[in-house]
């Protein structure tokens, strides 16, 4: 498949994002009850008013996995701007480290203390966080999961970046199509907790069960904890364990960056292909000195700024997560509850050195 084939087809195949219950602690509406954690339909007693006024005034905490990193800082600026323009308040906390699971706990346990009237979390893991989001709810506290979601009794509504099937399949698309489907390839993931991470990955390996990716092996999957050195130092040991590695996926923005970083440096630049996802300005200098050839990803600001507007719509009562209610979220246009709560963003976008200038993000 061409490059632009593929960028047509990875684009539509969008992101699902769940749009949950409606009611906030100081507005007054009425309550839902906790959604099952197994996943199924949640029950709630919450009726939907999509003419219901916009609430202003609310405060939304964006609670990302890790706040010094460069795709959340970008993601979270899309969401404080939204609230902006909603008249509402923007909040950032978060943990230092993409692992430190304990910290996102004590940070929903402050905000849910301090009131605040909805939380926009990506999880790190999908279940520890649940009894402490639990209790926010019980407390009036809308939850909104984006980027990575949790277990679906969890929260009220997951923005998911792009359809989590697309984006697995596509990332091994682009690498067969680059390596002419043959030779051994490996993963390089965040952590191994990431919700988001692990079912991408399980759709590529189903992926590579289709005859045409026969020449094609995964032989490891490696994880650099979203941390710049030790996913560095992961790429390193790959090649090192792996000397036939003819590829490799890091389906995470610092993890391509970091082996991007190697690979320019070393004797495999132009011999080991890379792609995954990562952001235009990240990954720019490798795709001009010809170390990738193709990567792709969504828009983070639009994915931040979509969970912000799901966080007011469920604060003012316009949706209440249900399968079939829409909003309106600004320019981004209106959007339709799926599945579970799911929520599409878009539709993922491959960037290679026809457009990379295009984007700057």
């Amino acid at each position: 498949m061409s490059t632009p084939a593929i960028r047509k087809a990875s684009t539509a195949l969008a992101a699902v994002i769940t749009l949950a219950l409606t009611a906030t602690a100081c507005g007054g509406t009425t309550k839902k009850s906790v959604a099952q954690e197994d996943g199924g339909a949640k029950a709630s007693h919450a009726h939907a008013d999509p003419n219901a006024a916009t609430k202003k005034g609310l405060t939304v905490a964006f609670l990302p996995k890790q706040v010094n990193n460069p795709y959340f800082t970008v993601a979270d600026k899309g969401g404080e701007q939204a609230l902006r323009q909603l008249g509402s308040s923007f909040k950032e906390v978060g943990p230092s480290s993409a692992t430190d699971t304990s910290g996102q706990v004590s940070y929903v346990n402050t905000l849910t203390q301090q009131q605040v009237d909805a939380i926009a979390v990506s999880a790190q893991d999908p279940g520890a966080l649940c009894t402490a989001l639990k209790q926010a709810m019980k407390n009036g506290i809308k939850v909104v999961t984006y980027d990575s979601d949790t277990n679906a009794g969890c929260r009220d509504v997951f923005v998911s970046q792009a359809s989590a099937e697309a984006l697995g399949r596509s990332q091994v698309q682009l690498l067969g199509q680059q390596l002419g489907y043959k030779g051994e390839i490996a993963i390089l993931s965040a952590a191994q907790t990431a919700t988001n991470q692990n079912t991408w990955i399980e759709f590529m390996k189903d992926e590579l069960k289709k005859p045409k990716y026969k020449d094609m092996k995964l032989v490891a999957t490696a994880y650099g904890n979203d941390d710049a050195q030790q996913s560095f130092q992961q790429t390193q040991g790959l090649l090192q364990e792996h000397p036939k590695l003819a590829g490799i996926i890091s389906p995470t923005t610092v993890g391509i960056k970091a082996a991007a970083q190697y690979l320019s440096g070393s004797k495999y630049k132009g011999k080991v292909a890379l792609t995954g996802l990562g952001t235009p300005n990240d990954m720019r200098r490798y795709v001009k000195n010809g170390t990738v050839a193709a990567f792709e990803l969504w828009d983070p600001a639009k994915l931040g700024a979509l969970a912000a507007h799901a966080a007011v719509a469920l604060s003012s009562g316009q949706i209440t997560g249900q399968r079939g209610e829409t909003f309106k979220a600004g320019d981004l246009g209106s959007f339709t509850i799926g599945d579970q709560g799911v929520v599409d963003l878009g539709e993922p976008t491959v960037f290679d050195k026809d457009n990379i200038d295009q984007y700057k993000f």
